[in-house]
């Protein structure tokens, strides 16, 4: 699973690095990134466009926007055949720019928040997918979810599931709109190398949504 996330990282450095056309984007980095809360996608329908989604999928189908916090993630082995996601993987893939993410480490009782990053502590793009749900009042409402896969070995001793952390070859494949073939696209929902990881402990101010500051990066201990 994958709870919360950042990116701190700023606007322009990010069109650099994914090669986006923001137009009027009201981007604002963030260091505690939440369900629910807006995040940094982008999609391509012929042109990598940045676009803000509210993170957790609320299908087209839902009935209620509430729907979208019980569907923050989908399990990259059975997306290809899940009623929520099956018709997503074939055309409606998206990146979901990050430059770290949070697990909570068991220790007995405790459960310790840590930070992981790639060690070059360059942004990544995360596997996404997205929907656009209409409510019956007529808001339009773009959502979408983060895909996971099984845990490398950098990540098995924190948590048994990680996001799909996509290369950059992996990335252009990702968001080909030509690309409607799930078994083309389903083999880079896989860890990425464990060796380019790295991580730390922070406060447990990051436990609270509320709280995005720097500080719920800073290393303790």
């Amino acid at each position: 699973m994958c709870g919360r996330f950042t990116l701190t990282s700023n606007l322009d450095d990010l069109q650099g690095r994914f090669q986006f056309d923001a137009l009027d984007l009201e981007y604002r980095p963030s260091y505690n990134i939440a369900p629910t809360q807006q995040v940094l996608t982008v999609t391509n329908d012929g042109q990598r466009q940045a676009r803000l989604m509210r993170w957790g999928l609320v299908p087209f189908w839902a009935k209620d926007i509430k729907v979208g916090a019980r569907m923050i993630n989908a399990v990259g082995e059975t997306v290809a055949a899940k009623p929520a996601f099956r018709s997503l993987i074939k055309k409606r893939r998206c990146l979901i720019l990050a430059d770290g993410f949070f697990e909570w480490r068991k220790e007995g009782k405790e459960k310790i928040p840590t930070y992981i990053f790639l060690k070059s502590k360059e942004p990544f793009a995360l596997a996404g997918l997205w929907d656009t749900w209409r409510s019956p009042e007529g808001e339009v409402v773009q959502s979408c979810t983060i895909v996971t896969t099984t845990p490398n070995d950098f990540i098995a001793p924190i948590h048994n599931r990680m996001p799909v952390v996509l290369s950059g070859e992996a990335e252009a494949l990702w968001l080909d709109p030509l690309t409607e073939d799930a078994t083309v696209v389903t083999p880079l929902l896989v860890p990425c190398p464990a060796e380019a990881m790295d991580s730390y402990v922070v406060s447990q101010l990051v436990n609270s949504a509320r709280n995005n500051v720097p500080d719920c990066i800073s290393p303790v201990g």
